[in-house]
């Protein structure tokens, strides 16, 4: 799936840049075509001024004729070789053939000064050859009076030559980037994948996990209830602690389905709207003497060292109450009865920074890497708890992360951990 949908992003990166040279490309050809014409259109127009400027115009016999004999290409000398000139025409003020040189022309042509691009068959005994020609139509004025039109024509080997050529390098250049595009872009698509190719691996082993998990408490429910079935009708001792067995189970499963919910629904950053300035030395002494803080760590030395001044964060306390109370009930969970827990707040570096230590059991340093991740439980503290998921970190790690703070941690087997969060002021 993740590769289709690679090759699907580099087809249509590939397919868009392409398009996107190919116009280019033919807005660079049109752009060369044109100043190709431009260039010969001027050679043709100086060389028809270097005849006309030779033209002579006087009375001969009472009236006013044009002299062409002497004039270069027209008159009784032929043009030289590399003069490149196809044809030249003279034509009379009422558009009528009057001298030429090459091709035969049409004996009247359109009055009006123009060019134009023309085939030119070129019959061979070997092949037949279509060249291009541009031809210019000139009017000639002497002292302001019109005395006939000029018709010229050059060959356009030489721009079809350059336009080829350019053409050839257009093409070349656009295969190649082409290529290139291709490969960068299967190389980018592959980055945009890994963040969902990453978040489809974390469902799965979420969906995976959560399926699990809940198929244990589901058993024990079902076991329970089918237990409590088959025990006599007057056996209201048995069936009592079987339903008390069941609520418990129950119970423990909604905690389950509360922390799986949480972890579905609170993904990224919060937004402004629900943080508010709070006090972190008032809310956490509210924490300590919450009944459910009492009750976990009533075997144990629980102390607080907080900061003389107060520490003002936007956050949302439900949720960063909800983090240090996961922090304290493992802290409270693995350290042995008269052992030593403690909650700790200061500010440095413009962080606001709230520790738990304790001197529990501590947690083995192969361990240390995964245990922010969901449904990852220490061995040695599954034989401690029976009730807990996996899930607490997790959670405490995702609540801090969405405050733009870092949660991390210190242990070591045998002494103790520490946990710390930072959270910016």
């Amino acid at each position: 799936m993740f590769n289709r949908s690679r090759r699907n992003l580099a087809s249509w990166f590939t397919l868009s840049m392409g398009s996107i040279l190919l116009i280019f490309a033919g807005i660079l050809y049109y752009q060369e075509s044109v100043q190709q014409l431009e260039v010969i259109d001027l050679i043709l127009y100086k060389k028809a001024r270097v005849i006309t400027s030779n033209i002579r115009y006087k009375e001969y016999q009472g009236e006013k004729r044009v002299f062409l004999k002497h004039l270069p290409v027209l008159g009784n000398n032929p043009p030289p070789e590399d003069s490149e000139i196809i044809y030249a025409r003279w034509y009379d003020t009422k558009g009528n053939l009057k001298r030429y040189f090459g091709q035969l022309p049409y004996k009247k042509i359109n009055p009006k000064f123009t060019y134009q691009t023309l085939n030119l068959n070129n019959n061979s005994d070997v092949s037949s050859q279509v060249i291009l020609l541009r031809e210019l139509t000139l009017p000639v004025y002497y002292q302001g009076e019109l005395i006939g039109y000029l018709q010229m024509a050059m060959p356009m080997t030489r721009v079809q030559e350059i336009l080829n050529k350019f053409l050839l390098l257009l093409i070349t250049t656009v295969l190649i980037t082409l290529v290139i595009t291709s490969l960068t872009g299967w190389f980018l698509s592959g980055i945009a994948m890994q963040p969902i190719q990453l978040s489809y691996k974390q469902l799965e082993r979420f969906t995976a996990h959560a399926s699990h998990e809940l198929r244990t408490p589901l058993a024990a429910i079902l076991s329970n209830a089918q237990v409590g079935l088959l025990a006599p009708m007057e056996d209201s001792a048995s069936k009592h602690l079987r339903l008390e067995k069941v609520a418990e189970v129950a119970k423990s499963m909604n905690t389950l389905i509360g922390n799986l919910l949480f972890l579905a629904r609170r993904t990224g950053r919060l937004t402004t709207e629900y943080l508010k300035e709070v006090d972190l030395n008032d809310l956490l002494k509210e924490l300590l003497n919450s009944p459910s803080i009492k009750t976990a760590a009533k075997h144990l030395n629980l102390k607080s060292d907080f900061s003389e001044s107060p520490i003002m964060v936007k956050i949302d306390a439900d949720l960063i109450c909800l983090a240090v109370i996961n922090l304290l009930g493992n802290a409270c969970k693995y350290t042995p009865a008269g052992g030593m827990v403690e909650l700790r707040l200061f500010s440095k570096y413009n962080q606001a920074i709230i520790e738990v230590e304790d001197n529990g059991i501590g947690i083995a340093a192969s361990d240390l890497p995964h245990i922010f991740e969901q449904f990852y439980r220490v061995e040695q503290h599954q034989t401690n708890s029976t009730n807990s998921f996996g899930l607490g970190l997790a959670i405490a790690q995702q609540i801090i992360e969405a405050h733009g703070g870092h949660l991390s941690v210190k242990s070591e087997q045998g002494k103790g951990s520490v946990f710390q969060i930072k959270l910016p002021l």
